[in-house]
């Protein structure tokens, strides 16, 4: 496979100005880098429209066009309906959380919610606490040896009484993508509804609800080159018939506000702004002139070209060492597995050998990540857990180099490195 990037990564890295501090940023799946455009957004927003919206002067109308400006960035982002469709909120977490408090009312005791134990936390505690009110909780496995969700588990599952399946988009340990059309297609088949997290894809794909027709779709936007802050698409229907979260003159009918207590934060939602600029400006590199939309998912084709080749190397040299076990999927079939990619290596504890490689300027990660149930079905949890290289499309094949001749020199030395018995 030839090494060119299929992005000028010269203009990529030019905005990313974090980049430009002489590390090497190996954990992206617990938060990228910030673009410079969102931060333009965020500053414009507090400089020029810093007021409550809802007020009749020039200034709080500006501050309201803003926040719809934002909505409907986000809209072009995941390919909504309508901007109306777009919740912020301060995290995944939350708004998964806000999720849960908010459909209570459509649920009974005995009713039944179905989980998978390969999901983040964040998708599996605000359904989990529905226990309390009745609600039955079910686990969808993972078959431990193809590591994937197969259907049959999970038609065997459901029933007359589930009312949603939650599932995540990428496993933030496994790396592989889950078929979520495929999956929408039989959940909606059985009168259910579908939630997806897709905290570990959004930075990696172009997101497009609409063709997968998630029902409930979230994800984070500081793993998705903005600031600490996050969405949820939702189809309008749906969001119509969520209870109100807000005060109580807010209407079931007030779709997004009911659903966003105390207001958004302006200025960070109108940071999604400044992604999908950055965005369309790598569409129009690669040589697209339509739609917003459509310099979107060029500019997404584009950055998949180049995590594939990141993915290729390093995945390459993990499976040229046989000390090394790869956590999910060792080849990166048809693109289907993003640059997440977690490892372990006989006889080294995981924490030790990550701290090793704070003293290369390498930031990456151990331990379960948040999906603690996935690394106990998995059981890898002893001897620090895993290690963890999340990629994105501004890391180069370079650092992937300079990270396994890190490794190398790391793992051929006692010094400071535990052996797990």
């Amino acid at each position: 496979m030839a090494d060119t990037s299929p992005l000028d990564l010269d203009f990529v890295r030019s905005q990313f100005p974090g980049l430009g501090r002489g590390w090497t940023f190996f954990d992206n799946a617990g938060g990228s880098q910030i673009l410079s455009g969102a931060i333009e957004r965020i500053n414009r927003f507090l400089i020029e429209k810093n007021v409550q919206i809802g007020g009749s002067y020039a200034v709080s109308q500006d501050a309201a066009r803003a926040l719809m400006e934002a909505r409907t960035a986000a809209m072009h982002l995941v390919n909504a309906a309508r901007p109306e469709e777009i919740v912020f909120g301060n995290s995944t977490t939350a708004l998964l959380q806000n999720l849960a408090r908010a459909m209570q009312s459509q649920l009974s005791p005995g009713d039944e919610i179905i989980i998978t134990v390969s999901d983040h936390e964040s998708n599996i505690g605000p359904w989990d606490r529905l226990q309390a009110a009745g609600i039955t909780l079910k686990t969808w496995p993972l078959n431990k040896e193809t590591l994937t969700l197969d259907l049959d588990d999970l038609a065997a599952l459901m029933s007359e009484r589930t009312k949603l399946v939650c599932v995540t988009h990428v496993s933030n340990i496994l790396g592989s993508i889950n078929p979520i059309r495929q999956i929408a297609d039989f959940v909606h088949a059985r009168g259910a509804r579908l939630c997806v997290d897709a905290v570990a894809y959004a930075p990696h794909r172009a997101v497009d609800v609409q063709a997968f027709d998630a029902d409930y779709y979230v994800f984070s936007l500081y793993k998705t080159y903005g600031p600490h802050y996050a969405l949820m698409y939702g189809k309008y229907d749906l969001l119509l018939e969520l209870d109100t979260l807000y005060h109580y003159f807010y209407g079931k009918d007030k779709v997004p506000g009911k659903l966003e207590p105390g207001n958004p934060n302006y200025e960070l939602a109108y940071s999604t702004c400044g992604i999908v600029d950055y965005l369309v400006a790598l569409g129009e590199k690669a040589g697209e002139t339509g739609t917003v939309r459509q310099k979107i998912e060029a500019a997404f084709e584009a950055i998949t070209a180049q995590e594939n080749l990141l993915a290729d190397r390093l995945l390459t040299y993990l499976r040229s060492r046989n000390d090394c076990r790869i956590v999910g999927q060792p080849v990166n079939r048809d693109g289907m597995r993003v640059p997440t990619i977690a490892f372990r290596f006989d006889g080294r504890d995981a924490g030790d050998v990550c701290k090793a490689m704070d003293g290369e300027q390498i930031a990456m990660r151990f331990g379960d990540f948040h999906s603690r149930r996935l690394a106990e079905y998995l059981g890898l949890t002893d001897h620090g857990g895993m290690l963890r290289v999340s990629m994105v499309h501004y890391n180069t094949l370079e650092e992937v180099d300079r990270f396994t001749a890190a490794l190398d020199r790391i793992l051929s030395t006692d010094a400071g490195l535990s052996k797990a018995s």
